[in-house]
């Protein structure tokens, strides 16, 4: 069985991602990108789905972690009865290869460590031949399958029951070094890594991105933290922001909500982009904006809520069965069927994001403002059209509110970018239907004899995307009718303190089963607390929040408060940007650029 999910931690190279658990176990790691199959899948199995175990052969060593500095190079101390020592575990941000380094430095007396490589390519379906490729100097072990391979150094190892093994002692001062190193098996091996003067270069990169982040206020540490995890998850080539690094960490432990959330999705990218930009990151909407304009570009119609890392627009959903799941809860499934559902608030997520750019200084060109308006026009089209949400639900499409509300965010800045900066588009008729839209809402997306917006039109329930209204500006987080939202919100979807998405026994997501809470919602209502005057509730909320990070700052999608354990993909892109939300409204920034305007609209 996997280490409980608050007890990875994330290495990063900006391209690929390896969890490295507290106990030394690298359990999840695919190369070469975020996306690609997996190399170590112990995550979602056991030991057998592949791992690599580094750690004090003492049993009773103990460990400590933490990053060196503003940066992903995790140093994990060992106290032994015979000594100490640390692992630097680093994925070095080089364009030219992908590799992954293990350093153990002698820092007291003297530690015997245990090496333990289990390589399974293609999610655990391939055992790679594995030969020896060295020298009594040199050791390394080369591993191939099919297109894949890679070359492990730094170690004698030998191989038993599909494993190689080794052990060897570090006194105080000395360093050893263990890389591993994938490339395509058509290719040349790539030379041994220059070690000393990657992780320098690398441990600059990182300190020279996180000292261009702008934030004075509450919280500091976990913004800074939640900024870089923002970064660890953008692919440095493309500029794709993916959602975490994982598939498959279930939403309910033993069940079936269990979800590929290694690509792109537009909402979740959009939302980046407004967090950097509101941080000092000036330059990250060009790279953006070019990836959005690949990946849409074509025919409206067939504007997708999700990519691939590169664009890609085939996305698959199926299972993989020779996995068992993460404590059993399966299936494990790679590519997301979502893909291919209509989600009416994408589009308008999408153009916040690029009025914020507008915002920031970045001008329109030949290409992006054509661009909004043909996703303008696709919102005309599918206007009426009941969809999926922000969920992503399963069952029956539905006109749901918080929907409605981003398909008039969608025209409203559409309206503005013409009214207010001179662009081309037809302004009165988009301002026609925006205010229908509204009126709509207004009607049938708002229960007045119980005083509060409701999931989806004919429903009752509430749903915490509905806290998302006042961020780009339908209404005032003051406005009695968000007042009421939020009180019917804690009534029926607070559980131990923390909100639910929603009812999951409603019916209305199409599975079985439940989930546990979604630590972005409860963000949300930090933010919602803090600009309405609960100044207490929102801190009270905010601390405890940010108390159920890991060590090493990280959290997950969701949290299980009955287990106090985390649940869900990790590190959670969505979490860390609503954390990073909460913390700005604690410091009185108002929210999402230029919302003050569309409330008065």
């Amino acid at each position: 069985m996997s280490a409980p999910i608050e007890d990875y931690a994330l290495v990063s190279s900006c391209r690929t991602a390896a969890l490295v658990s507290r106990d030394g176990s690298v359990d999840w790691l695919c190369l070469p990108r975020y996306d690609s199959a997996s190399v170590f899948a112990a995550l979602l199995g056991d030991e057998g789905h592949g791992c690599w175990h580094l750690r004090p052969s003492d049993p009773e060593a103990v460990s400590m972690r933490r990053y060196e500095g503003d940066s992903f190079e995790l140093v994990t101390r060992w106290e032994t009865s015979t000594g100490v020592a640390e692992v630097h575990d680093v994925m070095p941000i080089d364009a030219e290869r992908t590799d992954l380094v293990r350093r153990i430095v002698g820092i007291e007396g003297a530690v015997e460590l245990a090496d333990e490589v289990r390589l399974r390519f293609d999610y655990a379906r391939t055992v790679p031949w594995v030969r020896q490729a060295g020298t009594e100097d040199a050791p390394a072990q080369l591993a191939i399958a099919g297109p894949d391979a890679v070359i492990l150094r730094g170690a004698h190892r030998k191989a038993h029951d599909h494993a190689h093994h080794g052990r060897f002692e570090v006194a105080a001062g000395e360093v050893v070094d263990l890389t591993l190193t994938y490339f395509s098996s058509h290719l040349d091996v790539p030379p041994p890594l220059d070690v000393d003067e990657t992780l320098d270069a690398t441990g600059k990169w990182w300190r020279d991105w996180a000292s261009r982040i702008d934030h004075d206020g509450p919280h500091h540490e976990s913004v800074i933290r939640s900024l870089l995890v923002l970064r660890a998850l953008t692919h440095e080539d493309t500029g794709g922001i993916i959602a975490a690094a994982t598939t498959s960490l279930p939403e309910d432990f033993g069940g079936v909500r269990n979800w590929d959330y290694r690509y792109v999705w537009l909402r979740d990218a959009a939302l980046t982009l407004e967090a950097l930009l509101s941080h000092g990151f000036v330059r990250s909407p060009h790279r953006w904006r070019d990836w959005l304009l690949r990946a849409l570009a074509g025919d409206p119609s067939q504007t997708q809520i999700m990519y691939g890392i590169a664009g890609e627009r085939d996305l698959p959903e199926r299972t993989l069965p020779n996995l068992p799941g993460y404590d059993g809860a399966a299936p494990v499934r790679i590519g997301n069927g979502a893909v291919d559902q209509f989600q009416a608030d994408v589009i308008g997520e999408v153009l916040v994001a690029l009025e914020a750019t507008r915002s920031a200084g970045v001008e329109e060109d030949s290409f992006s403002w054509p661009l909004q308006r043909a996703l303008i026009a696709r919102v005309i089209a599918t206007i009426d059209r009941p969809d999926s949400g922000i969920w992503e639900i399963r069952g029956e499409p539905q006109l749901f509110t918080h929907s409605r509300v981003m398909i008039w965010a969608a025209l409203d800045r559409g309206v503005r970018a013409v009214r207010e900066l001179g662009l081309s588009g037809d302004a009165d008729e988009w301002e026609r239907l925006r205010d229908r839209v509204r009126a709509e809402i207004e009607q049938r997306g708002f229960d007045a004899e119980r005083g509060h917006f409701v999931q989806h039109y004919g429903s009752t329930a509430v749903d915490a995307s509905l806290l998302l209204l006042p961020q780009v500006g339908f209404c005032a987080h003051d406005d009695p009718r968000m007042l009421g939202t939020v009180a019917e919100l804690e009534r029926s979807l607070l559980h131990d303190g923390l909100l639910l998405r929603y009812r999951t026994e409603t019916g209305v997501d199409g599975l079985p089963g439940d989930e546990n809470q979604f630590l972005a919602c409860s963000f949300w209502l930090v933010e919602q607390y803090a600009h309405t005057g609960r100044r207490d509730d929102a801190e009270k909320l905010m601390d405890r929040l940010c108390s159920y990070a890991n060590d090493v700052g990280l959290l997950a999608e969701e949290y299980d408060s009955q287990a106090l354990r985390h649940a869900g993909n990790t590190p959670q892109a969505l979490t860390h940007l609503a954390l990073v939300r909460a913390a700005d409204a604690l410091a009185g920034h108002s929210g999402r650029r230029g919302h003050g305007r569309s409330v008065a609209t």
